[in-house]
């Protein structure tokens, strides 16, 4: 759509649109706001009554009719209201005709009073709740009214009254315009912080049923493995020693897991050690060296969480498939990320000897979480894992967000 174009739909839209809702229904307004205005509307009803027969005339031979002209006009401006809530063009214009009609009828019983009050309260409520393509003419015939009959004055007090009441009923528009947008941002961020926190929510119970999972789920299963072998080989009479090797078994499976379990708790209540210390731990324990590089920091959470776990199953596989090969551990500091690499020599030397590549395949070891389940945890925390054999041994190299 071409800038011409686009020029002629938002003029059209400027003079066919209504207000918005928050602007009409006055939705932002507090209790205290709605009470002082049914208090001024009550006001106004009174100086009308007030007025008209305070000037006598009509209203003096006529009292209950005047009184229930002006609750026809109460009523009428509540529809009229009611209407434009509902964006019911044709009524409302009917409705503001029919007001101007009342102005017209109570000018020719000498009731001057209460014909401007209508006339000036119709322009008024036109351009705050019309769209202005309507509002406008109907404007015109309210304040041509007013300035012709309504008022002594001449030239210039009646032109510049006339513009005033104009301008009176547009600047409240734009003010309700305004305090309505107001109101629907607030809304909305209301919204967002509400959408936020239920993706928090949700995101904290995706971690807690990752920690679960990987410490609980595969600690579990391998010990029934243990005890479903010693089953089998207590009712075939199996050896002595070969049942109490599994059981044994199953029970350092299990009080692996219950361990583990009681580091993920801590982690998920923010209790945890830095990543940093926790490696110094592990490699002191596991005779390998530690390597820090970078500006150091405190990591988030997850992130720290994924150190951790690949720093211990690399550990892991190295005991299973590199039984006393030298270890390197290197924790690196980059501006978004940080990297772990843990590297064996020795252990895993290359096959060269065939054409083919060798399979590197990341199986899940004795500890129960296995290098592809620490894989897809990089990959949901943005970052990725390689694994696999080099030069001198194997390496696993982590890198994610932090």
């Amino acid at each position: 759509m071409t800038s011409a174009a686009e020029g002629v739909v938002l003029e059209r839209e400027f003079w066919t649109a209504w207000p918005s809702q928050e602007a009409l229904s006055r939705s932002y307004r507090r209790s205290t706001h709605r009470w002082m205005s049914l208090v001024m509307r009550l006001l106004i009803l009174a100086a009308l009554f007030g007025g008209t027969f305070a000037q006598g005339g009509f209203a003096t031979r006529h009292p209950v009719a005047v009184i229930a002209s002006g609750l026809l006009a109460a009523g009428s401006v509540v529809v009229l209201v009611r209407c434009t809530l509902l964006n019911r063009v044709a009524y409302s214009v009917a409705i503001l005709l029919l007001l101007l009609g009342g102005a017209f009828a109570a000018r020719s019983v000498q009731m001057d009073f209460a014909a401007t009050v209508l006339w000036c309260g119709s322009a008024v409520i036109g351009m705050q709740r019309l769209p202005l393509g309507v509002a406008v003419p109907l404007n015109g015939i309210a304040l041509g009214a007013y300035a012709a009959f309504g008022t002594r004055h001449g030239g210039w007090a009646t032109l510049l009254a006339t513009l005033g009441l104009g301008l009176v009923g547009y600047v409240l528009r734009l003010d309700a315009e305004s305090r309505g947008s107001m109101q629907r941002l607030l809304r909305q961020e209301r919204a967002a912080r509400v959408a936020e926190a239920e993706t928090a929510a949700l995101r904290e119970r995706g971690r807690i049923a990752r920690e679960i999972h990987d410490v609980l789920a595969h600690s579990l299963s391998a010990q029934l493995v243990h005890l479903e072998a010693a089953r089998l080989l207590i009712e075939r009479g199996g050896e002595r020693d070969d049942v109490l090797e599994r059981v044994v078994a199953a029970r350092r499976m299990a009080r692996q897991g219950l361990a583990e379990t009681r580091q993920a708790l801590s982690a998920l209540r923010g209790e945890m050690t830095s990543a940093e210390e926790f490696l110094r731990e592990l490699v002191e324990s596991e005779g390998a060296g530690l390597q820090v590089e970078g500006d150091q920091r405190h990591l988030p959470a997850e992130a720290g969480q994924a150190v951790r776990r690949v720093a211990q199953e690399a550990m892991t596989n190295v005991r299973k498939h590199a039984r006393g090969a030298k270890v390197a551990v290197r924790l690196q500091y980059h501006t978004k990320e940080v990297e772990l690499e843990v590297r064996d020599f020795g252990g895993r030397p290359v096959d060269n000897s065939g054409s083919e590549p060798v399979d590197n395949e990341l199986g899940v070891s004795g500890s129960g979480y296995g290098l592809l389940g620490m894989r897809e945890r990089a990959e949901l925390l943005g970052g990725t894992l390689e694994a696999g054999p080099v030069e001198e041994g194997f390496v696993v190299r982590l890198r994610v967000p932090a």
